[in-house]
């Protein structure tokens, strides 16, 4: 069945998506985005749940037979959350119907978890962001600065998503109601104790296989900042909080002062 057909039918019966999710076993939070568009492709085992359920014949007897094929469609392996699969396994469907006070992200399959931020990390990014967006818009630039939480799915397959902390996207043709598909020209990290091995390996290589330009590691403990500019070199360069560090994405044209970074994090230490 396609999408408009079982929009057609659970009209006709009149099923909210609450019952249709008590029906078939499928998430609630997985049916809202399939009837509003945001997840284009569900995966096989939802639409037999949902096309099993939709193309029953509407009838009084939803108590006993019917009742036993959608306990059958439950078990048939529609992703839930006390059924968990294994690291590496996951994909955009379970991304998505993760609880709403969960943040992670998903890399090649294996889900991380995230910690909310502390207030330095969200200090340091709401400067920085300034910073990035009044030379943006000083120079009348089509660039767009963004601040986490915003979807990226690097590699446009099913296995990865990330949040970087701050990005810069210069094709705007890349831009999704849900976030953003492709690599962004820039990406910046700050560094926390728990995502140290995450932003330093994990990050560092999706970004640099996706095709991400360039790429900033703010690391507020160890008072310190690492660039790479991939269009010319694969060498970090690593530079104490003094001075200033321009972007390479802008010609290096707008610096940053790393002196004021590192005043921010002196007043609010973690």
């Amino acid at each position: 069945m396609t999408l408009e057909e079982m929009k057609r039918v659970k009209q006709e019966r009149g099923y909210s998506l609450a019952q249709l999710s008590e029906y078939s076993g499928v998430p609630l939070g997985t049916l809202q985005k399939i009837f509003s568009g945001e997840t284009e492709h569900p995966r096989y085992a939802t639409r037999r749940a949902l096309e099993q359920i939709l193309a029953e014949k509407d009838g009084d007897d939803r108590e006993s037979p019917e009742a036993g094929r959608r306990q059958a469609v439950r078990e048939a392996g529609v992703y839930r959350a006390d059924q968990p699969r294994k690291q590496g396994e996951y994909t955009l469907e379970d991304y998505y119907t993760m609880p709403e006070d969960r943040r992670a992200e998903l890399i090649e399959g294996v889900m991380f978890d995230m910690a909310a931020p502390s207030f330095v990390h969200q200090h340091l990014l709401g400067r920085l962001f300034t910073q990035i967006s009044s030379f943006i818009e000083s120079k009348n630039g089509d660039c767009l600065p963004m601040m986490s939480p915003v979807d990226v799915r690097l590699d446009c397959d099913d296995r990865t998503v990330v949040q970087p902390d701050l990005l810069i996207l210069c094709d705007r043709s890349k831009i999704c109601k849900w976030g953003i598909m492709g690599a962004p020209d820039f990406c910046l990290e700050i560094v926390s104790e728990s995502t140290r091995r995450k932003d330093y390996i994990k990050k560092l290589q999706k970004y640099v296989d996706a095709g991400v330009r360039e790429y900033w590691i703010l690391d507020p403990e160890r008072r310190t900042l690492i660039t790479y500019d991939w269009r010319d070199d694969y060498t970090a360069h690593v530079l104490p909080l003094q001075g200033r560090a321009g972007l390479a994405v802008f010609g290096e044209e707008l610096q940053i002062d790393l002196d004021d970074i590192a005043r921010l994090i002196q007043t609010y230490p973690d």
